[in-house]
């Protein structure tokens, strides 16, 4: 397949030619976009985008250059498909250049695109950065909103662990090499564990055949993108090659048949961690059918959950209201029960069971960033599975 063509050249779906040049009169530049697949479920989760060519000097230095080329970019992906998170790259040497984020903030905002929609990938000149150079580029980037991801996986375990970024791209030539390469597979292995331990989302790259999919996914691997996905043609909106059907592939056993978890998955009320008792009142006095309101942190994960039987009884009983109306909704939440979103409803079952004094508490889905993306009733799962 073809390198995709320059913006200028290209055709938008409605099938008119577009002008030579980008909205604002500037040359478009050679563009990548690759689909970034949960490869659990097949669905494509974010838009990566890449320079097709090499990068001059001049061009990755320049703040205000840069942060109009992002801008370019993520008005012509938006154009075609407005709804998926985007991960732009980032040279590691303009994020470490004073007042280059707001440069990057203000013409995103002006492409309609909000911080927390967009992922920054340093490229792998972050290697090269002094520590406290590259520490403050990425408190700098979070501080504005964006999340931060790093271009590659060759940099010490303790780095990662310090500078916590939010997606850590898994060079290909490592991914290459499984299943058949242990050495390999014990790399990807070890970063997946950390993943796990930190918050970290290792993201495969060249993926390229069945059997490099199925060893990723039995590591723990949930993110990846590659040949096997799509081509360098792939455009925001097209579909992707369909994965392996985990059942086929995996080992799981005869009673992790059936529906999944998500099929019962209702759309989520979801506050932040500073919301105040106040507000959540608000929440459920509104919507009488509403059982609870999740607390979500800074990237949309879970880190509590407020059962309406529970909080009512809380504020609405003596001295309730004074005692907790101003304050944060924290103090009266539990901790989140959650599973991922493709569990066999089951499973997810037996999961709520494991606490007897909060059989019934609503059970929240999670995708591969551990973000929260519904809720389940218990009791909707004790109907259906009672039915079968």
């Amino acid at each position: 397949m073809s390198s995709l063509p320059p913006l200028s050249d290209r055709t938008p779906r409605d099938g008119v030619a577009a002008p030579p040049g980008t909205a604002d009169g500037t040359v478009g530049d050679d563009l990548l976009f690759h689909p970034i697949v949960d490869i659990d479920a097949g669905s494509v989760l974010a838009v990566e985008v890449e320079h097709a060519g090499p990068e001059t000097e001049a061009r990755t230095r320049d703040p205000a250059t840069h942060a109009a080329r992002l801008a370019r970019i993520a008005r012509r992906t938006v154009a075609e498909e407005p709804l998926l998170p985007l991960v732009l790259p980032l040279p590691a040497t303009v994020a470490s250049v004073p007042d280059t984020l707001e440069l990057v903030e203000n013409e995103l905002r002006r492409a309609g695109r909000r911080p927390r929609d967009i992922t920054l990938m340093l490229d792998t000149q972050l290697r090269d950065l002094p520590r406290e150079t590259l520490l403050h580029g990425v408190r700098e980037l979070r501080a504005r909103g964006f999340r931060c991801a790093f271009g590659t996986s060759s940099v010490p375990p303790d780095l990662l662990l310090e500078t916590d970024p939010f997606l850590l791209r898994i060079d290909p030539g490592i991914v290459t090499g499984i299943p058949s390469d242990d050495r390999r597979v014990a790399v990807i292995e070890g970063l997946a564990l950390i993943g796990r331990g930190s918050g970290i989302y290792p993201m495969a790259t060249g993926v390229a055949t069945v059997a490099q999919l199925v060893k990723l996914r039995d590591i723990g691997v949930r993110l990846a993108r590659g040949p096997f996905f799509a081509g360098t043609d792939w455009s925001p909106g097209d579909r992707v090659n369909p994965v392996p059907d985990p059942s086929v592939t995996s080992e799981a056993s005869v009673s992790d048949t059936g529906p999944r978890v998500s099929e019962f998955m209702g759309p989520p009320v979801a506050v932040t961690a500073e919301a105040t008792a106040e507000e959540v009142l608000d929440l459920f006095t509104n919507d009488p059918a509403l059982n609870s309101v999740i607390l979500i942190d800074h990237r949309d994960r879970p880190i509590g959950l407020i059962d309406r039987s529970r909080f009512l009884l809380a504020i609405t009983g003596p001295y309730g209201h004074a005692l907790h109306a101003r304050r944060p909704a924290e103090r009266l939440a539990d901790s989140p029960r959650t599973v991922p979103r493709g569990l066999p409803a089951m499973a997810a079952l037996r999961a709520a069971g494991t606490d007897r004094d909060r059989v019934y508490d609503d059970i929240i889905t999670v995708n591969e960033f551990g973000q929260c993306t519904g809720i389940v009733h218990v009791s909707d799962l004790i109907r259906n599975l009672a039915q079968h």
